[in-house]
C-alpha cells in the first residue's frame, strides 16, 4: 500500500492530503467541502475507513492543484477522516481511483507522488 502526505491547493486554500493507495475513493472534510460546490445524496454512503465506518449524505466535486497540476474528482464529505502518523489532522483522502484517472504515482520510501506520467490532454475515442 502507498501513501504520501503533503498540502495540495483548493481555492488556493492549503489542505493537509493523504494520497493511499488503500482507498478506493476520496474523501473530504466539510472545512475543504465548504470551498466547493456540494450536492446532498438521495440515500448516504457508508465507508469501511479508519477503523470504523464513516457516512457521506454530500459529495463534492474536488478541484485542486496537486503541485502545480489541476485535478478533478468526486469526493465524498465526511464528518472526520482521523490523524496521520504524526498525529496531524487530514483535510482530504485522495483515493486510488482519483489518482489512476490523473496518473499520480506515490513514492512512499521518498514521501513523494510522482506525476512524470500527468496527462497533459485527454485523447478519447
Amino acid at each position: 500500500m502507498g501513501r504520501v502526505r503533503e498540502y495540495i491547493k483548493v481555492n488556493g486554500k492549503k489542505f493537509w492530503t493523504l494520497f493511499d493507495t488503500g482507498a478506493r475513493n476520496t474523501y473530504i472534510v466539510p472545512r475543504v467541502a465548504a470551498q466547493l460546490v456540494t450536492s446532498e445524496l438521495h440515500a448516504p454512503f457508508r465507508s469501511a475507513l479508519g477503523g470504523g465506518v464513516k457516512e457521506s449524505k454530500q459529495s463534492a466535486i474536488l478541484e485542486a492543484i496537486v503541485e502545480g497540476h489541476r485535478v478533478s474528482t468526486l469526493a465524498m464529505v465526511i464528518d472526520r477522516i482521523g490523524k496521520d502518523e504524526d498525529g496531524k489532522p487530514i483535510d482530504i483522502l485522495f483515493g486510488a481511483l482519483a489518482m489512476q484517472n490523473w496518473s499520480i504515482r506515490p513514492i512512499p520510501d521518498e514521501e513523494r507522488l510522482d506525476l512524470s506520467h500527468y496527462p497533459e490532454e485527454f485523447l478519447e475515442f
